[in-house]
Formats: structure tokens, sequence, C-alpha cells
């Protein structure tokens, strides 16, 4: 058996009739649906053909977006996730640039290394090096001021965590940011970069090594191996190229609100932000 998740601002149950007949006309044998989250996300069961069903639901009506996969191991007991616009609604470090008055010059390089365009480990160094002099406290006033938790985090990570699976947050952000977030999300893991600050001052530095690309892959197998778990019981979830590796072994692998590169490579992608508070399982 199949799942399909159909995830939509607005969502109704004669919609849903129409997927189910939909997904007969390509003879998918829908079976009963259910809600996840009444009036914006639902399950429809089918036994038949998971891509023929993927396309005949996919800009359907008001739907968004739309999850694919098999019933059987839908559950997973692992959660490596990313933070920046993916656990939280933003750039930790273009917000914290906004304070030193040079945020449009450092949001690019941002946009630009999460499409893939540059290498991560030398756009960051890049970036942090123009915020050198600039004040500790900053860092707190974007804390509280800027950074916001996604819709349905902590309801992901908390659910998951119920239900017997490790979380773990590996960003390749800062630790001023991930670990206070990581507290509040209910992550039981923190992974990210730390900033150099002497004097009450950054010094325009990342303690090295960097939090990259191999180091979210590394955290999600070992995490696997740790836990005598098949891949197929992962999640991963970014939105970034730095996301691409651990998204792609990932046995569940979300791009979410992601750059085009990593949204073709993932095995979902989710464009709204109701998507968070769809369980996995």
């Amino acid at each position: 058996m199949f799942i399909a998740t159909l995830i939509a601002d607005r969502l109704t149950a004669g919609q849903l009739g129409e997927a189910t007949d939909r997904l007969a006309s390509v003879h998918c044998a829908p079976g009963t649906w259910r809600w996840l989250d009444e009036g914006r996300a639902a399950d429809v069961a089918f036994a038949h053909h998971p891509d023929a069903a993927r396309g005949v639901l996919e800009g359907a009506f008001s739907v968004t977006d739309v999850i694919v996969q098999p019933e059987a191991g839908r559950e997973k007991r692992l959660l490596v996730a990313d933070m920046d616009s993916t656990m939280i609604t933003v750039e930790c470090i273009d917000e914290l640039a906004d304070y030193a008055g040079i945020r449009a010059q450092i949001a690019e390089v941002t946009e630009r290394a999460m499409r893939g365009e540059l290498d991560f480990a030398e756009a960051l160094d890049a970036r942090v090096a123009l915020l050198k002099g600039l004040e500790e406290i900053a860092i707190d006033r974007c804390l509280a001021e800027r950074v916001r938790l996604s819709p349905g985090a902590e309801t992901l990570v908390k659910t998951m965590r119920a239900r017997g699976s490790l979380t773990v947050l590996v960003s390749g952000g800062f630790t001023r940011f991930a670990e206070p977030v990581g507290g509040m999300l209910g992550f039981e893991r923190v992974i990210a970069n730390r900033l150099e600050i002497v004097d009450g001052a950054l010094t325009g530095a990342v303690t090295k090594p960097i939090v990259d690309s191999l180091t979210k892959e590394t955290t999600l197998l070992g995490a696997v191996a740790e836990r005598v778990l098949a891949l197929e019981q992962s999640l991963a979830v970014g939105d970034g190229a730095n996301d691409l590796a651990m998204i792609r072994k990932a046995g569940l692998g979300v791009a979410y609100r992601a750059k085009p590169i990593v949204a073709a490579a993932a095995g979902a992608a989710c464009s709204t932000r109701r998507a968070s508070r769809v369980r996995s399982g």
C-alpha cells in the first residue's frame, strides 16, 4: 500500500473525493482518506502505481504539495534537520548582518551558497569576515527580535521524540542561535558552527572545522549506525545545497521551501509552511 499526502492552505472533503476519483482513473485502487490537519492536510491510501498517482495529483485543484510514499516504513526513527529557513523562518547570518548595516552584501552571498553556486565553507568564511567588530550583544538582540520558529516545527520534533525517535539539529549556522533554538524545539542534539568572540566582539572568524554538507551527511549516517537503524528509517529536512547530501542519503529526504536544486533531488518537496505540521508516520 501507498499513501498520498495532500497539503494546501485550504483543503475540503470534496477535493479529497476528487483525489480518490483521480487515483481510480489511473488504476491506483484508492482506499479511504483521513485528515492529518483538518482543512489543510490529509492522507489518501491507494494500492498501485505511485508514479501515476503523483502525476495525476500534482497541480490538482488547490493542492500545493503532494507527497507519495510507501505505507510500510513510513514512521521514521531518526530526524536530522537543518535550522535556517527550515526549523526557523530566517537566515541568521543575514539578520545578524542587518545589525552591522551590510545585510544586502551578505544576503546575496547566502543566496548563491544555498543555490549551490559557491563553496559553502569559503562563502561562510567570507561572510563572517565581514562581521568583524560587531558587538556580541547583537547576537542576543537578533535572537530575540528576528528568530521565529517555523509553524509546526516544534510539533514535529516533540512528536517524533515522544515516539522514540532520535532528533538532531545540524546547522551551517551558529551555536549561539542553534543551541537556544534546539532547546525551544526539543531537539536532543545540536551541531553548529562556533563564532569566535574576543572582548565582547566578533573576530570575523569561525572555529574550524566548519559544519558543512559533509558534516550533515556524516551526522545522519553516524546516528543511523548508533541506533542500529536502516537508512529507510531516517528523515532529513533542509532547504539549501549544503543539505543535499543528507537529503539524498535519508530514507525520506524532504526539501522544505527549498532551492530548486534541492527540491529536484528530494523524495518530497514542501512549499507551504503548513507542511511542517504533517507528521512523519
